[in-house]
């Protein structure tokens, strides 16, 4: 039951046509429907990065609701999960 409750980082990149198609504001407008912190900014080699906190159940459901909105604009998505370090009090788009 603990686990569940766990608060975890999920380091996020999206490659396809993720840049120019409003996807980070996209993000950060579902980001306001979740209990999740952090950020999405785009990349240099085309790529979008979200680094967002949260519980696991939440951020998979964060997740699957920005899948569910841009999926057609992603082609690959490539995550790892970290312990969270507490860093982020909201939810910001980063340049």
């Amino acid at each position: 039951m603990a686990e569940e409750s766990t608060v975890e980082q999920r380091e996020v990149y999206f490659s396809g046509r993720v840049q120019g198609v409003g996807f980070r504001y996209t993000v950060r407008m579902i980001a306001g429907q979740f209990a999740v912190a952090g950020f999405v900014r785009n990349l240099p080699d085309g790529r979008v990065q979200l680094v967002a906190e949260g519980t696991a159940d939440e951020l998979g459901r964060f997740l699957d609701a920005i899948n569910t909105e841009m999926g057609r604009n992603i082609k690959d998505t490539r995550q790892r999960t970290t312990s969270a370090a507490g860093d982020f009090a909201g939810f910001d788009i980063r340049f």
